[in-house]
């Protein structure tokens, strides 16, 4: 099919307001920066130490054992970016350092105490790694996905923007976390949703199913931790959290029900446009249908998404905390311990109260999208 004037036009116009609206929340984010920066405390002394790039040319003292474990630090020689060569101490840690081998790219750790230069190596150098998975996707989402790849990728981008400019101000500000988190989801939500679909019906009855549906998923998860008597303070990083709060004004105790707030996000945004874009579909090639029929034509397509949808939330819990589970069942843990430990506890909180939302979006999204509609119908119809 050969586009038209008109096509070419309409299509100019939505790559238009899609720069705009780019332009517009970028711009946002760099005058919450600028206008009004967040004055971080100091909680790590970095005086005198940087972080650099550079290359192992030598290995001056080996840890290899006999038996071909290693036991100790490497010494190496390694040759900065300015072209300088320092002797460094390679950790054998499993978290920090490395198995340096000559021309290994590594990042190092420069210390200065008075006259004292220190050299460490912290890891490899995984950046190139790192960019090059990220060209990767972005390129598989542009040949695979076209012009709704492009604009997932801008999603995705101005996602990872909006909590560095605003959730994190927000919060350092004394902005409670779940209050911050609902309103980066709507910003995130709204971005997202626009940049994919535009404004339409569709993305009108997607953006309400999915606030409606995180946030029951957040109250499902505080309601639970009041009655399990789990919170915030529960978490296994809560020292370090707590010295975080001391020195802040985050409320480190509400960040475990933003944080599901956030998780379960991407799954009820995601049932909320399976369920709306089955309508639009549906209205597009029978527009007579009643407001009844298209709300259970909705639930009927609701009910087969959501079951997998719960799962892939839950999933998704149990996965990224795989190794308590592995420890929990190596080292063959009574029931009663188990059921009333606050590990398990919290992730199982995660997983129920993420697929609480879920479950409730399919009505949310079914009632929206039949009002809207339908509203838009009779609308039409009056006309």
């Amino acid at each position: 099919m050969i586009p038209t004037a008109s096509s070419k036009t309409k299509s100019f116009r939505k790559w238009l307001r899609f720069l705009l609206v780019l332009v517009l929340l970028c711009g946002g984010v760099w005058l919450l920066q600028v206008c009004q920066p967040v004055d971080k405390p100091q909680l790590v002394s970095t005086q005198g130490r940087v972080f650099e790039k550079a290359t192992v040319t030598s290995i001056v003292q080996d840890n290899l054992q006999e038996d071909g474990s290693r036991v100790g630090d490497q010494i190496v020689m390694l040759q900065l970016k300015d072209g300088s060569t320092v002797e460094a101490n390679c950790p054998n840690g499993l978290l920090f350092g490395t198995v340096a081998q000559p021309g290994m790219s590594v990042i190092v750790i420069s210390s200065t105490v008075g006259q004292l230069s220190l050299h460490t190596v912290y890891n490899i150098d995984r950046t190139w790694p790192v960019y090059g998975f990220i060209a990767v996707f972005l390129a598989l989402l542009r040949l695979i996905g076209g012009r709704k790849g492009v604009a997932s990728a801008v999603a995705l981008v101005l996602t990872f923007s909006c909590f560095i400019g605003f959730f994190f101000p927000m919060i350092l500000r004394g902005m409670p976390p779940i209050l911050a988190a609902l309103v980066t989801a709507a910003v995130i939500l709204g971005a997202t949703l626009y940049l994919l679909n535009g404004w339409s019906a569709k993305s009108g009855a997607a953006f309400a199913a999915t606030i409606g549906g995180i946030v029951i998923a957040c109250l499902s998860a505080v309601i639970f931790g009041q009655i399990a008597h789990l919170s915030g303070y529960n978490v296994s990083n809560i020292e370090n959290l707590m010295f975080v709060a001391q020195n802040t004004l985050i409320d480190v105790g509400q960040l475990l029900f933003a944080g599901i707030l956030f998780a379960s996000l991407g799954a009820v945004m995601d049932i909320a446009m399976d369920v709306t874009s089955a309508y639009s579909e549906l209205v597009r090639h029978q527009p007579d249908l009643t407001r009844q029929q298209i709300f259970q034509a909705g639930m009927n397509v609701g009910r087969d998404v959501m079951g997998t949808m719960a799962a892939t939330l839950i999933l998704a819990f149990f996965g990224g905390s795989l190794g308590v589970w592995v420890l929990d069942y190596a080292y063959d843990l009574p029931y009663l311990q188990l059921i009333n430990s606050n590990a398990v506890c919290i992730e199982l909180m995660k997983g129920l109260s993420g697929s609480f939302g879920v479950i409730f979006t399919v009505p949310l999204a079914a009632l929206c999208s039949a009002w809207l509609y339908g509203r838009k119908k009779g609308v039409s119809e009056k006309q």
